[in-house]
């Protein structure tokens, strides 16, 4: 075979082609399964040994430069195409594209944000704590030894055979890394994520997000606490909220509390206070002195409140969320409407 006669030929008949389905017709008479080229390839096997090397290498050179002169005149007939397309469309260059889909923050970023700015605000400093935690720090120095009946309240993950490591239940760890780094007087805040082994309904989850507040000073008594709150639901409802202050048990804390405040959403009772005109919040209180000792603070000098506030539970409140599986299960339809 002439290959450099065959190589013009198709050239010739690769540039005439009007349109893309006469280009396919020619690329299938050269590059096919039962063209030109595998034809002469198929025939190798009849030629003398010393023939054969130089006739397969010849073929695939041959194959490879028609190949490129289709991709070449493809790429022509596509912007011809398009520019057809576009002079009898009224296609206008100078349009701005479509807009991209944008996405949002998740409504538990919102409220954790909004949070932290108003906490900021107050002179609070920001702080953050591993997932993964030492049973000490949640549980032994929190005041919860390893007998405590508390614990059974706790169906907790624990990550190795021996027990030493956990996924923390809640945000309380930070507060003994804060009290063991800083020195007093401080006031800290940190938020995350908390795991517990939950059977999940429209109220409960295995994962859940938490806010905990610590302030750690002289003198502090439970009219700095109730303050404090004061402050947070008015940065989070918008207005003053009348609260109250029920006994509640908490190792970590003493006194302890559980933070009440009126329904923002009734009068007269609704659904989301239970026709009480009252919402559990938080609970709170001041620092145990077991636990200012685990952090390396002497209590007969310092004292503290602190606080933990269920965001999970406070976007729930706040956006009229009734399940709170919602809040971690991916559905965009959820998402987007925040």
């Amino acid at each position: 075979m002439d290959y450099e006669a065959t190589l013009t030929q198709a050239r010739e008949k690769i540039e005439a082609c009007p349109d893309a389905s006469a280009l396919k017709e020619v690329e299938r008479h050269y590059l096919g399964r039962k063209g030109a080229i595998a034809d002469l390839l198929g025939s190798i096997g009849e030629l003398p040994p010393d023939e054969r090397k130089a006739v397969g290498q010849g073929a695939n050179r041959l194959k490879q430069a028609i190949q490129q002169i289709v991709d070449a005149r493809a790429s022509v007939l596509d912007a011809e195409s398009l520019e057809a397309e576009r002079a009898s469309g009224g296609f206008d260059p100078t349009l701005p594209p479509a807009r991209l889909p944008t996405g949002s923050l998740h409504p538990i970023t919102q409220v954790t944000r909004e949070l932290e700015d108003l906490f900021l605000s107050m002179g609070y400093s920001v702080l953050d704590g591993p997932e993964v935690e030492l049973d000490y720090y949640n549980f032994e120095a929190l005041n919860v030894p390893k007998d405590h009946p508390a614990r059974d309240s706790h169906d907790t993950f624990f990550c190795d055979p021996e027990g030493r490591l956990v996924l923390r239940t809640h945000t309380s760890p930070v507060q003994v890394r804060a009290m063991e780094r800083l020195d007093p007087p401080f006031r800290v805040i940190a938020s995350g994520r908390c795991f517990r082994q939950e059977t999940t309904d429209a109220s409960h989850d295995h994962t859940f997000y938490q806010m905990e507040g610590m302030v750690v000073a002289r003198d502090i008594s439970v009219g700095h606490l109730i303050g404090a709150m004061r402050t947070l639901l008015r940065g989070i409802f918008g207005r003053n909220l009348e609260v109250r202050l029920r006994p509640g048990y908490f190792p970590f804390v003493e006194p302890g509390f559980e933070l009440d405040a009126r329904c923002p959403f009734c009068e007269s009772g609704c659904s989301v206070c239970k026709k009480t005109t009252w919402v559990e919040l938080l609970p709170c209180g001041l620092v145990h002195p077991n636990v200012l000792r685990a952090g390396g603070i002497d209590p007969e000098e310092w004292s503290g409140f602190a606080f933990g506030l269920g965001l999970s539970r406070l976007v729930m409140l706040r956006y009229g969320i009734d399940d709170v599986r919602h809040l971690l299960g991916g559905d965009l339809r959820f998402l987007e409407q925040f």
